[in-house]
């Protein structure tokens, strides 16, 4: 499913910069971001507070494991290297970043089918819903969760995983579809991405709510606090953007 969704968000990848007229090669991208992702992603699951202590007696272990695997992270490391390829290719930064953004959310939401077949423990909590689904053969079982809360090993919980899939393909349309508007009539270079940041962060915010992960800073998950730092990013990045002269893409 990884593969899958780094094969599909360089098909987008290059199909975003045809129409926009932009010379690179977005498999090549791709294939050494998504490599960069995975790496960031692994390793900033791996030194959370609660995986730290465990990471350093069992490194190996850990490192060569299929499951582990925090969002934020791979965003960090996907996005930097993204961006130093990009300079490489002399492309416009905020013409690139544009480009890259429908391409990232429909990645994401194929990688979380990834998480949701394997059963890599991103599940929500216990819910009576008739969509609530039970995993307990997965990579890391849902059973503490449910004992957690008093039920059964086998309780249902939200399919999480699922919700994403679906959130982020709408956000990856929307996306899309805002950028062939963009072609048509002169947008600031940089809003696709301003968006791309508060979206992806709202959504993520909010579907820690139904999630079992431990606060971090007051309340709210370390997940959470990346959300709101996208977001609050975001939003001051398309109020500087506004200011400034409006471009063609």
């Amino acid at each position: 499913m990884v593969a899958l969704a780094l094969i599909t968000a360089a098909r987008i990848l290059q199909a975003d910069f045809d129409r926009r007229g932009m010379d690179a090669d977005a498999f090549a991208m791709i294939t050494v971001a998504g490599l960069a992702g995975i790496l960031g992603a692994k390793l900033y699951h791996l030194l959370e507070p609660d995986n730290r202590q465990y990471f350093f007696e069992h490194p190996r272990e850990l490192l060569l494991s299929r499951f582990g695997f925090a969002w934020f992270g791979g965003f960090l490391g996907g996005f930097c290297v993204m961006l130093l390829m990009g300079w490489r290719a002399k492309l416009p930064v905020w013409k690139f970043l544009d480009a890259c953004s429908p391409a990232a959310s429909f990645g994401y939401a194929i990688g979380r089918i990834g998480c949701f077949l394997s059963g890599d423990g991103d599940y929500g909590k216990p819910t009576s819903l008739p969509w609530g689904m039970s995993f307990p053969n997965g990579t890391d079982s849902t059973i503490p969760k449910c004992l957690a809360w008093g039920l059964p090993a086998d309780c249902r919980v939200h399919p999480t995983p699922l919700y994403e899939f679906v959130v982020w393909c709408a956000i990856g349309w929307l996306l899309w579809r805002l950028g062939a508007r963009a072609l048509e009539k002169p947008r600031p270079m940089g809003e696709l991405f301003c968006l791309y940041l508060v979206l992806t962060g709202s959504a993520r915010f909010l579907v820690e709510w139904i999630r079992i992960n431990p606060p971090w800073i007051l309340w709210l998950s370390n997940a959470q606090v990346a959300s709101v730092i996208s977001v609050v990013g975001g939003l001051a990045l398309l109020f500087f953007l506004k200011r400034a002269p409006t471009t063609k893409p």
